[in-house]
């Protein structure tokens, strides 16, 4: 099985400081979701793994969470594509548990839920937390140049990857695929577009 985890905020869809609490605050970074339907159509599988410690402080309750999900897949689908599952930690940082991100908790379950080797399932996200998480649960990392990283200096950006060495850098989500199916290619010595589509963009 190919999977994918993927950070949410800043990641897919727009981060804000004051948290994404609603449906019309959740939206998609310019390009996420046909990156991730491009994906889905190569043959990956999409999960989220998301800290949501806005539902630890009151901001906003399951049932709005789970509007923001349906929104998310409602336009998901419109690209043909989807997100099989969301793994978020409702906790927060006081909270000091272990499936908030840094700690690798959430990736764990995911590697439990869908009995994958997590050193075979690529890590995505726009924040050092992200590439940590990724890191302890032993999944390869990369990182995006949305959401928090997106201002990061050269020198900033060159203290996380010493944090987390080996990590792979891309502009955005459409990056990322790109990389990922050009490689895929690679390896089953394809060149081009084929026949089946694989990795057409939409």
């Amino acid at each position: 099985m190919k999977l994918i985890i993927f950070d949410r905020d800043g990641t897919i869809n727009e981060d804000r400081e004051d948290f994404v609490k609603s449906p019309d605050e959740w939206v998609p970074l310019p390009g996420a979701l046909e990156a991730v339907a491009r994906l889905n159509h190569a043959g990956w599988h999409a999960v989220l793994a998301t800290n949501q410690s806005g539902l630890g402080r009151g901001l906003f309750d399951m049932a709005m969470l789970n509007a923001m999900h349906a929104r998310m897949n409602q336009m998901l689908a419109k690209q043909g594509g989807r997100i099989d599952a969301v793994f978020f930690c409702p906790h927060t940082p006081e909270d000091a548990c272990d499936c908030r991100k840094p700690s690798p908790g959430l990736m764990q379950l995911i590697g439990e839920r869908y009995g994958v080797d997590l050193k075979e399932v690529p890590l995505v996200g726009d924040s050092l937390r992200d590439l940590q998480a990724g890191m302890a649960a032993g999944c390869p990392t990369h990182l995006v140049r949305t959401g928090k990283s997106a201002m990061l200096t050269d020198k900033q950006l060159a203290e996380m990857l010493r944090l987390v060495p080996g990590t792979q850098v891309h502009a955005d989500l459409p990056a990322f695929a790109e990389s990922m199916i050009q490689r895929e290619r690679q390896l089953r010595g394809i060149t081009g577009e084929t026949d089946s589509g694989f990795g057409r963009l939409i």
